[in-house]
């Protein structure tokens, strides 16, 4: 597994980029299958938060992560599920 790089004010490279690499790389092949999915299904699915779910979401469209597509569709009551489109000159 290649480690990725994150960052952010409250990350501690010791402390946080085995768990964050995990939980992208898992998040990542379950969303590969490009299959919307709400944040409670992939919840459900893995077992991470929503919140840390929902931030590697965004993750997958930054260029050092791939430069995916990820696109929302809306549900109703303020609700969304999730579509990974995989770039096809790069991989996860």
């Amino acid at each position: 597994m290649i480690e990725k790089t994150f960052n952010g004010s409250d990350y501690e490279h010791n402390r946080d980029s085995k768990r964050l690499t995990k939980q992208h790389y898992d998040i990542f092949n379950l969303m590969k299958d490009s299959v919307f999915r709400s944040l409670q299904e992939i919840e459900k699915a893995l077992g991470y938060p929503q919140p840390s779910i929902s931030a590697q979401l965004r993750h997958f469209r930054k260029a050092r992560f791939g430069s995916h597509t990820v696109n929302k569709q809306y549900l109703g009551n303020g609700l969304y599920q999730y579509q990974l489109l995989l770039n096809d000159k790069q991989n996860g």
